[in-house]
């Protein structure tokens, strides 16, 4: 009852944060290609503490979104659709199947360019415009395909974050990063072993540890899914620490911290041609990786798989639904965006690919709902093998 009562909350929040994100995208763009465009870009510019406020949404309020993917993440590996390998065998091929075959898709189009780096862009899935999309279609969604998808993305969220931690680290300073993860060794050790239910010291520590690990090299943001896994688990209960805090954190990343995002990273100019965008190699990296790339890895590692008997279908889903959720993995949205800036430095670059993930992802979803909305009526009553 406690995770039916926990992923429904989960479902309903990134449904209509998924529609929050859509107005502020759209808010966002209007703006930027306003009269007031100078000044709303400016704004965003603006500098608090010595940065200016896009780095502080970008490397501090998203931590926070670390945070939650990372105890969501705990959740489903303690009791959800990763707690019994052979359930968790589906959804883990299916990510790793939307995250190799996009990614290669723009190393075609981009190996040993400057724009190489990029890579990482395609492999990402964002959950609340997925979700989003996915609500969209009502009742006649299987509760098999919501949790499929759902532990799919969560899943891509994790490879996405590994993605940033080995590949998007330029330097290290080993000090600083020594004394972040003894700040999680310690932690771990607090709430695995010495018990303590208190959310204080984490939250303290948490902050400690995002700073070291901010001037260490590595990402900052990676601090909050170390900070997920060391908040004592439980027995996943109401009562327990991880599951008040996850609770607490779905609407405020949700409406919040998200939706703030979004403003501040698709402040888009609309200049040049957009023509000769589209024609670029990153360009067509991004927009093949997650429009192709995306539906063809989930669904033919998947097959596979289930042919060769590593996992099985759940039996109200079928292969036309997979394919389908495929597509609305090509959403790429957030995440995609946010290794858009950390894969490159060329502004004029940066402000592109937002652009083709835009694009590319608006063409997934529409895809994925139109599929979906055609094949779905009868997905209660024909599942094939």
């Amino acid at each position: 009852m406690i995770i039916t009562k926990l992923f429904k909350a989960f479902f309903e929040s990134e449904k209509l944060g998924g529609l929050v994100l859509i107005i502020c995208t759209l808010l966002s763009l209007l703006l930027a290609n306003s009269a007031f465009g100078a000044s709303y870009h400016h704004f965003w510019l603006t500098e608090f503490a010595g940065q200016h406020l896009e780095y502080w949404i970008n490397d501090g309020l998203m931590t926070i979104f670390f945070l939650l993917i990372g105890l969501e993440l705990e959740r489903e590996i303690y009791q959800g659709e990763l707690s019994n390998l052979k359930d968790a065998l589906l959804p883990i091929f299916a990510a790793i199947g939307g995250m190799i075959i996009p990614a290669a898709i723009f190393l075609f189009f981009n190996f040993s360019t400057e724009t190489q780096s990029g890579a990482g862009i395609p492999m990402a899935t964002d959950i609340a415009f997925a979700l989003g999309i996915l609500s969209l279609l009502g009742n006649r969604v299987p509760v098999s395909l919501k949790i499929f998808l759902t532990a799919l993305a969560v899943i891509d969220d994790l490879g996405a974050i590994l993605i940033i931690a080995i590949f998007y680290t330029k330097t290290l300073l080993w000090t600083n990063l020594f004394i972040a993860l003894g700040i999680f060794v310690f932690l771990y050790i607090l709430g695995k072993y010495l018990k303590v239910k208190n959310l204080l010291p984490y939250l303290i520590g948490g902050v400690i540890m995002w700073y070291f690990m901010l001037n260490s090299g590595v990402h900052a943001t990676i601090t909050g899914v170390l900070l997920a896994f060391a908040i004592p688990f439980g027995n996943g209960g109401e009562k327990s620490t991880s599951y008040i805090l996850q609770h607490f954190l779905h609407k405020p990343v949700a409406f919040i911290i998200l939706p703030i995002f979004a403003l501040a990273n698709t402040a888009i100019v609309m200049s040049g041609n957009i023509s000769e965008i589209l024609t670029e190699n990153y360009s067509l990296g991004i927009a093949f990786g997650l429009i192709i790339g995306k539906p063809l890895g989930i669904f033919f590692l998947t097959f596979i798989t289930v042919k060769m008997g590593f996992c099985k279908l759940p039996s109200d889903i079928n292969w036309k639904s997979v394919l389908g959720v495929g597509f609305l993995g090509g959403i790429g949205f957030t995440m995609s965006i946010f290794i858009t800036l950390l894969a490159f430095d060329n502004e004029a670059v940066i402000n592109n690919a937002k652009l083709i993930i835009l694009l590319s992802s608006l063409v997934a979803g529409v895809l994925g709902f139109v599929f979906l909305k055609a094949t779905l009526k009868d997905s209660h009553t024909e599942v094939e093998a």
